[in-house]
């Protein structure tokens, strides 16, 4: 008996060695993880659809097509009629997937969108955690799940579509922002000459000039850059779109006169406007009427309105310090005014929902804050403030519509609750399901546009050149 119990001691004493180093909350954070990446999945399974890679086969058909000898828009996918619709830059860039098989070119494609996620998502929630004490890879591990499984997200990746892709291209101009209003913070004397000017911020545009080359609507982005005077930004985005494409016109002439001469203005390559993932303005003023095509005077005025609103407010959020915010009204912007966006276009919300949990948080810890230095006022509040009602003061209500509206946004969003009620004319109505079914088929469109609308902004959370222009006024004033 005595010689059992040695032996399990130790058994025991050799698990101990062992589990000596290692952190329990790192495993118990480590199974949190797998966890919500499990529930993910069966959240895809359960609110998204039979994916295949439809849209891959189309791009990769395409380019294997062209490098056969033939001409890229000439082709068309077996048993639809759908062709190659980006510009001719896009397909040089997706040319080496000719070498791939079909399915392997859409696993590649998903892996690396997935890790441009887990990227922009580091550099969105990296001030948010460092100002709550949570690590970092934590918090990703969670956020790119919980990303992964929304509808714009598990469409790209399903579909192989390169949203994400160009989602990161434009983050990275606004992290390039971000670096250019710190400068030197990044910098240490090690640093070699490309990561002093990586960090510099120098480069900021790059990435939005590349999105425009491959895809036009992220072209709202320089619109915006110039409204609110970001000039070298701009000239850098221009002069990147412009050179890529005036480069692609010298490799593949040809291709590069197809598509800007006839390719560019047939419409009816993309789809109808009126198919229920076409979660735009035009989709909905489509459904509406019930028509096939859009009423074109009807659109043009309400995306004049939407345009002017989402710029002016995306103005507004720069002036006050919040980058990320005027970033996200531009990106929902031409999500509602482009003509066609199907759902997995709609990657714009991923930034919203954290723009929204990060002003409850704050709003909360100002509550806070504003309790603990109470001093003198008749509702327990500072005295410049005393006149406020009470509620003001509840930290467990202060920011509780942004949590909601984060919750309820990430839930419409992973829910999808278009699917259900989807028509096609002319064999059914969009209205064959009564007035709820009408609203819960345009239900992602009327989320944008209230995202435009009401989107808030946290001031000084994301200063671009926040920092610089305070500094010229206080010299200005100086002077006075």
């Amino acid at each position: 008996m005595p010689t059992n119990v040695g032996r399990r001691l130790d058994r025991l004493a050799a698990v101990r060695r062992v589990t000596r180093g290692i952190d329990r909350r790192t495993v118990v954070r480590t199974g949190i993880v797998a966890a919500v990446a499990y529930a993910a999945w069966l959240a895809i399974g359960a609110f998204g659809r039979p994916y295949n890679f439809f849209d891959m086969k189309i791009y990769h058909g395409a380019v294997v097509w062209w490098a056969s000898g033939h001409e890229l828009y000439e082709f068309v996918a077996p048993d639809t009629t759908l062709g190659f619709t980006y510009p001719p830059f896009a397909g040089l860039a997706m040319l080496p997937m000719a070498h791939l098989p079909v399915t392997m070119a859409g696993l590649v494609n998903a892996l690396m969108s997935i890790a441009a996620l887990a990227v922009v998502l580091a550099a969105l929630l990296r001030p948010i955690v460092d100002r709550m004490g949570w690590p970092l890879w934590y918090t990703v591990a969670i956020a790119t799940p919980l990303a992964t499984a929304i509808e714009p997200v598990r469409e790209t990746l399903g579909y192989g579509q390169v949203n994400l892709l160009l989602f990161a291209l434009i983050m990275a101009d606004m992290v390039a922002l971000r670096w250019r209003s710190r400068r030197g913070t990044h910098q240490a004397d090690t640093d070699g000459p490309l990561l002093r000017f990586i960090y510099s911020g120098a480069w900021a545009g790059v990435g939005i000039g590349l999105a425009t080359a491959v895809k036009l609507t992220p072209a709202l982005f320089i619109f915006y850059l110039i409204i609110t005077r970001q000039w070298r930004v701009a000239w850098t985005a221009i002069g990147t779109t412009v050179g890529v494409t005036i480069g692609s016109f010298g490799i593949v002439g040809a291709e590069s006169r197809a598509y800007f001469g006839s390719v560019l203005w047939q419409t009816e390559r993309v789809g109808a406007a009126d198919m229920t993932p076409n979660q735009s303005l035009a989709g909905l003023l489509a459904r509406l009427y019930d028509s096939i095509e859009t009423p074109g005077l009807l659109w043009l005025a309400f995306a004049v309105l939407v345009l002017t609103l989402g710029l002016s407010r995306a103005a507004n959020a720069h002036s006050d310090g919040d980058e990320l915010t005027a970033f996200t009204l531009v990106g929902l912007t031409a999500n509602v005014i482009s003509p066609i966006s199907w759902t997995h276009h709609l990657v714009w919300v991923i930034p919203a929902i954290i723009v929204l949990a990060d002003a409850a948080i704050r709003r909360r810890d100002a509550s806070r804050g504003l309790v603990a230095r109470a001093t003198a006022g008749p509702y327990g509040g500072p005295p410049a403030v005393a006149a406020l009602r009470p509620p003001i003061w509840y930290p467990t209500l202060t920011g509780i519509r942004h949590g909601i509206a984060a919750v309820g946004l990430y839930l419409l969003f992973l829910i999808s609750p278009i699917w259900p009620y989807e028509h096609q004319l002319p064999e059914v109505s969009h209205y064959a399901d009564g007035l709820f079914g009408a609203v819960m088929e345009n239900s992602l469109i009327l989320a944008l546009i209230v995202l435009v609308a009401a989107l808030p902004w946290r001031p000084g959370a994301e200063p671009a050149f926040l920092t610089d222009r305070m500094a010229r006024n206080a010299i200005l004033y100086g002077r006075r």
